[in-house]
């Protein structure tokens, strides 16, 4: 079974453009993405999927620098891209990743990976959120992801990938992995310049990518004043 991690990237954030190259403790977002990744047992590798948009060229660009597998496909239909992302790559399981979430944790990843042994679909999303936002991860089967590509005609739908498993759980089985604890008020993900500060002072403190997600969790005790600076922030609406 070869599980391969897709990172969807784009260089056109409405709120943020350029995010996912932006620098982060002196590395771009991007990197700190694929390199936690790297550290996840479940893997078998990861490609950064982004589109064939010129702005994108950048993403593709960087990637062959670094020497990264990278998938160009449809702008919008990003379902379409990571279906011939991971056909391309022979993937018989697919981890979703965005590559605004700079704090990811490979220790989650392996927790929703193996979830996916008894389903078609796994998640710390869904049903129910209980970790911080910016540590979503979501598994799934070729299979399923071949009949959601198949079935699917909302491109609403289709350019956030899983909506259609989500709204079918009598076609696909569904399994969430939560925290015992819910940290779901935390916003960790990056999606405004206020996001970018947070996650800056949360890496500039640890001057490291590999600290684990619980980790951080003291940081706000410590800095009560770092829960303010995106606490407005409301997330976008899928």
């Amino acid at each position: 079974m070869k599980t391969v991690a897709i990172v969807q990237a784009r260089m056109g954030s409405t709120r943020l453009p350029g995010k996912v190259l932006m620098d982060v403790a002196g590395a771009p977002m991007l990197a700190r993405v694929v390199t936690r990744l790297g550290r996840a047992k479940s893997l078998d590798g990861a490609i950064v999927a982004t589109s064939t948009d010129v702005a994108d060229d950048a993403i593709a660009g960087f990637c062959s620098e670094r020497g990264w597998a990278c998938f160009r496909g449809n702008l919008t239909d990003v379902l379409d891209r990571y279906y011939r992302a991971a056909q391309g790559v022979g993937a018989d399981r697919i981890v979703r990743i965005t590559a605004d979430c700079p704090l990811i944790d490979p220790a989650v990843v392996d927790r929703v990976v193996a979830a996916l042994a008894a389903a078609d679909y796994s998640s710390n999303v869904v049903p129910v959120r209980t970790f911080p936002r910016g540590l979503d991860v979501e598994a799934f089967t070729f299979a399923a992801l071949e009949r959601v590509w198949r079935d699917d005609a909302d491109p609403a739908s289709r350019e956030h990938v899983t909506p259609y498993i989500c709204r079918h759980p009598e076609t696909f089985r569904i399994i969430g992995v939560e925290h015992d604890v819910d940290q779901s008020h935390h916003r960790w993900t990056v999606d405004t310049a206020e996001d970018l500060d947070l996650v800056r002072r949360i890496y500039g403190h640890f001057g490291r990518d590999d600290s684990a997600w619980k980790d951080v969790l003291p940081l706000f005790d410590q800095h009560p004043e770092w829960v303010a600076i995106n606490r407005h922030v409301e997330q976008k609406k899928v």
